[in-house]
């Protein structure tokens, strides 16, 4: 019993530390490629505060949607090792559940963000956040970033539940009642 708790921890260890290299990978490449307004990329070699500030609270936001989606994952893992049956026992399922789950976690965070700056964006049409992001309006950086981290504190429960709810359960049975 030792040696599972062992291998399923290192096995939490191990995921977190691969989710945590591809999280930042996909989720800067995406978000970097996908602004229309500007090079995100040139602007934060510049120094311009304001991307940096919004990028790096982009990638703090999608890693916490991405580690909602992750306990499910290794919730499953641990109901393999720990209660093993016929239900569960086909390694190559479980390690499809997980990618699907750690998928759709990471297609969720992306789309939960881009919706919420661009809807942001519609609802203050006045303001020209990207222009004022390019010039390097701090301000305007910091407003970007906590509508971005308030949305995904709701956004991970969303993805958590979402989760649980696709998590395969244990069948404990048929249960009856005497008389």
């Amino acid at each position: 019993m030792f040696a599972t708790r062992v291998i399923v921890s290192l096995f939490h260890f191990l995921l977190m530390v691969g989710m945590s290299g591809l999280v930042i990978f996909l989720t800067y490449r995406t978000f970097i490629k996908a602004n229309p307004d500007f090079d995100m990329e040139a602007e934060i070699k510049k120094g311009n505060l304001a991307v940096g500030l919004l990028v790096g609270t982009i990638l703090f936001s999608a890693s916490q949607i991405l580690m909602a989606g992750a306990e499910s994952s290794i919730s499953m893992f641990r109901l393999h090792m720990l209660a093993p049956t016929e239900e569960n026992a086909s390694l190559l399922k479980l390690s499809g559940l997980i990618f699907g789950h750690l998928a759709m976690s990471m297609l969720l965070a992306v789309i939960s963000i881009s919706v919420t700056l661009r809807l942001f964006g519609r609802l203050t049409r006045q303001m020209e956040e990207g222009k004022e992001l390019q010039k390097g309006n701090v301000a305007v950086g910091i407003l970007l970033s906590s509508v971005v981290l308030v949305s995904s504190l709701y956004i991970r429960d969303g993805v958590s539940a979402l989760s649980k709810a696709l998590t395969p359960q244990p069948s404990i049975g048929r249960i009856q009642v005497l008389e």
